[in-house]
């Protein structure tokens, strides 16, 4: 026992103690424990580099030790820190992070997690950030967010995963960044490559360029990350929403037909101003020139002769011009017009609209201001939330049980609880119409023949296996919950009243799931997609289909993180899609997942092993028919994915062909027929099939010319029967040489101009210093694919230098919007023809006139002689005009899209 005296001796040391922490600085507090990872080693030694301009944005994907290696950073830097993180559950991991990793005791208490009280290390949320903002702006005394950081002498700003923020949230971010001398560091499992570009903008003005990136290959090569493949199952519609479907597209196609009939409709177009009064329209037309295009269109499609001179106006001269033909996306672009953007202007005629915006009400077709035939939200809501997805995924736990036995550990995420299903009794499978936690769960314990595997976790309620609480009382007192049988099968209880709150029940349902008492774990995303951590889960479905691929990805990280003493862990991650029978692209289910495959880095399925981001390493169908055989497509990938071993000899095999991402742009193919074919007439090899196609011709006129003309032969002599023979050549070859010399003028030689245009991007960016990595060291690659993707990308530069190249060529390649300047590269031949091609000057090179004219300069050094037109004159607007026009085969589809690639 102590005495009283030395007892006060203690707690004054205690005390002295705690304030000398309190008064210590970062990097003397925080100490990291273990060793550091190789990679992380290899991004820390550049740090100081990194961070020299006040600003570090680093890419480390889930599994990465993103928070720790952040943790570091705040250390290194030795700044009053203020740490912003999108959710609760996250904020909370930064300050336990802390605690397990960097400090040798509890004693540190100066750190905050309440932003209105701020200490030495502060870990908020965005949304309490956005809240002391909006606080500020109601009080008297004019305190601001600039001056509460000041005040409090905050100094360095670490942003986690800022994106898809609400707006407001935005502004507050920019407001703090207004403060002087404010470090700020971003760290991000997933670039929001594929938001929308306001959103990507936003995200890029607020971190900066990326810095450095650790990179998946480099995870799973040093085992922090195991082998993983994606996977997915396809379904069709159920008979109820086929016929929903089919009806749907049945009424646009009738309103369609309707409206192309109805001449007062065509009456009311030519009344128009655009069409009407075109020559004083001219500054409008220019601007909206999809618009008055549509209109036209439109017309032609219901037989009005258009006369030329309105024609005229988009810059074609060619009295034999065709116009498009009237399909989905031109009528929106006019019914749009019409009906939201400038109704004011035919207002004499408003009561025929309302008639037409009510029709269009009716078939679905019209929704918040806004027309749409293709059925994007409304005919994915239906596909996305289809019925079917439930025996997707019963088939899916099916497979991995009867493969994995014993060692599954299968984790399916969703969106919705939906607890009105909780009475559902087994007897009508049909009545299990919506995608939901209790939806799953009441499917697969009527359908699978191990019911005892399956356990429900939520925030608002959780479903266990009456084996499954034999085990819990092990973990939870229980008289610290409440068990209620489930009234339609009372092999189940539902588990209620935990006297120590939600964490208690997560943890202690994460144990039973861990230790194998719960084989599948059915949650929503909301609770186990984002910080929640149970490393034996091997397999993962998403039935997930609202939020940001941002999410997806974070929700994909749960499945692909090692585990402690199984170093054979591989992690199969599941996607659920149900395929549109009237769409041959598969819908917009499948678009959907399509996208959100951009942000899964990942091994290729089948053939050579190599690494890339996007859905096509899957060799996936290209086409989806009303007739494709979905079940042998699932059957032949429920056969790859029992073969785990497989993974982890694919990933080491693709790991050691590359050693670093390279940012690369893929031209797509645009033609339905196969490459090859189209090859022949429309790359270089069009004067060689051209040469070929005269030579066999020649050959093949031989004898029959020989048989015609043998007479001429016998009396006039070999030299008049030769140029006779050379003359029908000649004429009988012309009109094919003629062809094939336009289709190689219109088309030209794709990868080698593409190859041209990108060696224009890339000396302009260094000519202009935006790329400062030396000449010398950066290489430009290109790849030819046998499917006729054409792909583009620099070797050598940084990961930000590589992203400008990526994105100027992407803007060129893409069609023509509203550049400030554009290239008219035009030939004499070209203009014999009315071919004229124009292309997009970047924006980072339109800033200036100066760096428009240096762009101009490399083009006509790398790709040929062209003018340079700055399209904000009124000449320049009718230029414009064409060059929009010019790229219509592209104006309702992507030309390009950007990849991740190792190489």
């Amino acid at each position: 026992m102590f005495t009283l005296v030395e007892s006060k001796l203690l707690n004054i040391n205690q005390k002295s103690r705690n304030h000398s922490l309190h008064l210590s600085t970062i990097n003397n507090i925080l100490q990291f424990k273990f060793t550091w990872r190789t990679y992380q080693k290899k991004f820390l030694d550049n740090f100081d580099t990194h961070i020299s301009d006040k600003h570090l944005h680093v890419v480390a994907p889930p599994g990465s030790g993103k928070t720790i290696l952040g943790l570091e950073m705040i250390k290194r830097v030795n700044q009053t820190t203020l740490v912003l993180s999108p959710s609760l559950t996250i904020r909370n991991q930064w300050k336990d992070r802390m605690q397990s990793f960097f400090l040798e005791d509890k004693l540190y208490t100066n750190y905050s997690l309440n932003i209105k009280k701020p200490k030495q290390i502060t870990f908020a949320t965005y949304q309490a950030l956005h809240a002391l903002h909006k606080g500020f702006k109601k009080e008297e005394n004019q305190e601001t967010l600039v001056n509460f950081i000041k005040k409090n002498n905050i100094k360095t700003i670490v942003l986690d995963e800022a994106h898809h923020l609400k707006n407001e949230w935005w502004k507050c971010l920019f407001e703090i960044k207004k403060a002087e001398d404010i470090t700020v560091i971003s760290l991000t499992a997933t670039p929001p490559y594929d938001s929308e570009p306001s959103e990507v903008k936003k995200y890029f003005d607020l971190c900066g360029p990326i810095d450095d990136e650790i990179v998946v290959p480099d995870l799973v090569k040093n085992g922090d990350l195991c082998p993983h493949q994606d996977y997915v199952h396809f379904s069709k519609p159920d008979e109820d929403q086929i016929k929903y479907i089919l009806t749907y597209r049945e009424n646009i196609l009738k309103f369609i037909n309707t409206l192309v009939d109805d001449t007062e409709f065509a009456n009311i177009l030519q009344e128009h101003p655009y069409y009407k009064n075109t020559e004083e329209e001219l500054e409008n037309i220019y601007s909206k020139p999809l618009y008055y295009s549509s209109l036209l269109i439109f017309l032609n499609a219901t037989k009005v002769v258009v006369p030329k001179e309105k024609i005229a106006v988009l810059g074609f001269d060619d009295d034999k011009i065709e116009f498009p033909n009237l399909n989905y996306n031109w009528l929106q672009v006019l019914l749009q017009g019409v009906l939201v953007v400038q109704r004011e202007l035919l207002l004499p005629f408003e009561e025929k609209l309302h008639n037409i915006e009510r029709d269009l009400r009716k078939i679905g077709a019209f929704n918040k201001k806004r027309v749409d035939f293709v059925g994007a939200e409304d005919l994915y809501r239906t596909l996305a939330n289809s019925p079917s997805k439930l025996k997707s995924i019963n088939a899916i736990i099916t497979a991995e049980s009867d493969n994995l036995k014993d060692d599954l550990r299968a984790v399916i995420l969703t969106d919705f609880i939906r607890k009105e299903f909780l009475y559902f009794d087994g007897s009508k499978l049909e009545e299990l119409n919506k995608l939901g936690v209790v939806s799953i769960f009441q499917y697969l314990r009527t359908q699978s023949t191990h019911k005892e595997q399956l356990g429900v976790l939520t925030g608002s309620i959780v479903i266990l296996h009456k084996n499954a609480i034999i085990n819990l009382k092990k973990i939870v007192n229980e008289t610290e919950f409440t068990a209620t049988p489930l009234e339609v099968d009372t092999d189940f209880v539902i588990i209620t009243s935990f006297t120590k709150g939600k964490n208690t029940v997560v943890s202690a349902v994460t144990t039973l799931f861990e230790n194998g008492a719960i084989k599948v774990l059915i949650g929503t995303k909301a609770l186990l997609g984002e910080g929640w951590d149970a490393p034996a889960i091997n397999t993962l479905v998403l039935a997930s289909y609202v939020g940001s691929f941002v999410s997806s990805n974070q929700m994909r990280g749960r499945a692909i993180r090692t585990q402690l003493g199984n170093t054979n862990k591989t992690g199969n991650i599941w996607h659920l899609a149900c395929i549109d029978p009237t769409d041959p692209e598969g819908g917009k289910d499948l678009e959907k997942l399509t996208r959100r495959f951009n942000a899964f880095i990942g091994v290729a399925l089948k053939g050579e092993p190599y690494i890339v981001n996007g859905l096509d390493r899957l060799g996936l169908p290209l086409q989806f028919s009303a007739e494709i055989d979905l079940d042998s497509i699932n059957k032949d990938t429920f056969s790859i994915a029992t073969q785990r071993n497989l993974i982890s000899k694919r990933w080491k095999k693709a790991i050691g062909k590359g050693a670093v991402y390279i940012r690369e742009l893929k031209i797509l193919y645009p033609y339905k027929e196969p490459y090859t074919r189209q090859k022949k007439l429309r790359s270089v090899n069009a004067s060689k099939y051209l040469l070929l196609e005269v030579l066999v011709g020649t050959f093949a006129l031989i004898p029959e010319f020989i048989l015609k003309n043998l007479g001429i032969l016998l009396s006039k002599g070999i030299i008049q029967f030769v140029s006779l023979f050379f003359g029908a050549v000649f004429l009988g070859f012309v009109p094919r040489a003629y062809k094939a010399l336009k289709l190689y003028f219109l088309f030209g030689n794709t990868e080698r101009k593409t190859k041209k245009i990108a060696e224009t991007v890339l000396h302009s960016l260094i000519a202009l210093h935006k790329i400062t990595t030396p000449l010398g060291k950066v290489k430009l690659e290109t790849e030819q694919y046998s499917t006729g993707v054409f792909a583009c990308y620099i070797t050598g530069a940084t990961t930000n230098e590589s992203s400008l190249f990526i994105t100027a060529l992407e803007e060129i390649i893409a069609p023509v919007d509203n550049p400030k300047y554009v290239i008219d590269d035009s030939s004499w031949l070209k203009r014999k023809w009315n071919l004229r091609t124009y292309y997009v000057v970047p924006a980072i090179f339109a800033k200036r006139k100066t760096e428009a004219e240096k762009f101009h300069f490399y083009w006509k050094k790398f790709v040929g002689n062209s003018t340079l037109v700055y399209t904000r004159t009124k000449h320049g607007r009718k230029q414009l005009v064409k060059a929009r026009l010019a790229h219509i085969i592209y104006q309702f589809k992507d030309a390009s899209k950007k990849a991740t690639t190792w190489r």
